[in-house]
This record gives C-alpha cells, structure tokens and sequence, in this order.
C-alpha cells in the first residue's frame, strides 16, 4: 500500500515538472509571437539626462562599437535602502581599477524597474556624485520585471565587456574579475590566440560571443543541509524543470551575477522574451540555440535581507 502511494506521488511530480517545463516553452514562443506581431514593444530612442545641467545625452545602443571596457548593469525595484551601500562599493571597486590601469574604462548604469519608493533619488546622486559618463539611469515607468530592466540595461550600455549584477550586492563585485579572466581565456582559445595565420593586433573580446555565469552551486551542499526538506524538493524539482526546458550545461541559472562579451549580448538580448524570473533559464537556451559558448564560475555569495525579485534564489 505504502509502495502504491509513493509511486502515485512520483507520478504525480513528474507530471507536474512536465506540466511547468511545458508552460516555460509555451510562454516563450506565445511572447515571441505576441511581439512579432504587435509593434507596442518597438521602442523609441531612449536618452539619458544629465542631472547637473539638464542636458540630454544619446543613449547608446548595443549595435553601436564600445566605448567602455566594461559596462555593470544594476536593475532596481524599490531598491533605496540596499542601493547606496552596493553602488559605493561598486565605485570604489571601479575607481581602484581605474587608477592602477589608465587603460580601464567602465559605466555603470542602473536600471529603476518602475521603483514607487526613493529608488530613482538615490541612482541620480550617484550621478551627480561620478558624472553622466560613468553612471547612468534609465527609467522604466512601470515595473515590467528584473529581465526586462536587464535587457534594457544591456541593450544601451557601451561596454566590451557587460555585467549583470543585483542592487543589494549580494556578490561582490571584485568576482567580476573571476569571470573576466575566464571570458578572456576562453575567447583566446576560440581566436586561436598565438596562431601564425592570425593577427593578434585584430584581436577584440568584444567580437567573440561568450557568456559567463556566476554560480552558487558550489554551496549546494551546505544549503540541503540547513534548509527544510520541503524547499530541498522544490529545489530539485526547479533543476529538473531547468534541465528539461534548457537542457544540461549551467547548474545555478538563477544567480544575479552573469557576465557578458559585446557580441554575446547583442544576439542574446535582441532575441529573449521573457521579462521576469525565468529570463535566466531563457539566457541559458538562448546560449545554446545560437551556439554561444558558456562558462560557469563559482563566486562568493551571502543571503542579503529585503529582497524584491521573486523566486529568484534555487540554493
């Protein structure tokens, strides 16, 4: 009897996983239709106003040829609390880099996801505090969701490298060189680096697709461990919906902390559509779809209270 009753409820888990996994696919090719068939999502040129003198900048866009070395992008909800604290980190990070490597360019642009508390205060100070050139701000309006803030992010940022990044700093923002190091090797292997038949000189990071996921996984262990078997079989369950909808390859896709070349960007957030939690799973098949390569790195992470994003953690 008791045999009967597990067996029933295994049943009933993998129809479910299914169900969901089914869901995932049908939302991404309804949105994709949706879009292509409504031009609502068209949008206009997008500009960015100088606080101090109230001048307006052009907002760059992913098709136009880098101008930073690195762009981090920083979508916030409700986010003035945690922000100021992040982002002064965040600058002093770049400001040390800046100063060692004259050759070190960076803008960090902060995207407010339709924020009805301080948010959009407190991202102007920063800007009147480190200029126009290095920090910027796009307002959203409305809240539509961490991926679309991202993607929007992404899509008007000038660096070679872009960097996706959450608002309460729960990653340090100095692992960023973790996943830089990474992209560099792995886009030196793809050049062929070192070959006699190829030009170092002509050599860009930007140009080579690569995508580098920071990843929690490595506290995995630690977390079944501590957390009630209820969210471990949920967490399981997630992975398993994650493994069917986009296969094998990055184990944590849900980490904030995503590392991106120019070229790897500008095809992957010109084609997602989903615009919140589960853009991450879309990244991940979006990656494999265009054959861009993936690398996953663990990073440092802690657990920072107060979070807007929903169901965004699976450790």
């Amino acid at each position: 009897m008791e045999f009967v009753i597990v067996w029933t409820m295994v049943e009933l888990l993998f129809a479910l996983i299914l169900i969901v996994a089914l869901g995932f696919v049908s939302a991404v090719f309804f949105e994709a239709y949706r879009r292509k068939n409504n031009n609502a999502h068209v949008e206009a040129p997008a500009i960015f106003e100088d606080p101090k003198s109230l001048k307006q900048v052009r907002c760059p866009s992913i098709f136009d040829p880098a101008e930073k070395y690195i762009s981090l992008i920083v979508p916030a909800f409700n986010e003035e609390l945690r922000l100021p604290g992040a982002l002064e980190e965040t600058m002093n990070y770049l400001q040390q880099r800046a100063t060692k490597d004259k050759s070190f360019s960076y803008e960090v642009v902060i995207v407010d996801d339709g924020s009805v508390d301080e948010t959009k205060r407190v991202a102007f100070e920063f800007v009147k505090k480190y200029s126009v050139d290095n920090v910027r701000v796009i307002l959203l309006g409305k809240n539509h969701g961490k991926g679309e803030a991202i993607r929007k992010g992404m899509l008007h940022s000038r660096g070679e490298l872009l960097l996706m990044l959450d608002a309460d700093g729960a990653t340090k923002v100095n692992d960023a060189e973790k996943l830089e190091n990474q992209i560099h090797a792995a886009a030196k292997e793809e050049y062929k680096f070192g070959d006699s038949s190829a030009s170092n000189s002509s050599f860009r990071i930007s140009d080579i697709p690569i995508a580098a996921f920071g990843s929690r996984a490595h506290l995995e262990e630690k977390a079944l461990a501590t957390r009630k078997w209820h969210r471990n079989f949920l967490m399981k369950g997630f992975h398993l919906v994650v493994l069917l909808a986009a296969g094998p390859g990055i184990r944590d896709t849900q980490c904030g902390f995503k590392m991106f070349t120019r070229a790897a960007a500008r095809k992957l957030f010109t084609n997602i559509r989903l615009n919140r939690w589960c853009f991450d799973v879309e990244l991940v098949y979006l990656c494999k779809w265009f054959r861009i390569r993936m690398i996953e790195i663990s990073v440092n992470w802690s657990e920072i209270p107060g979070s807007k994003w929903k169901a965004s953690t699976p450790y």
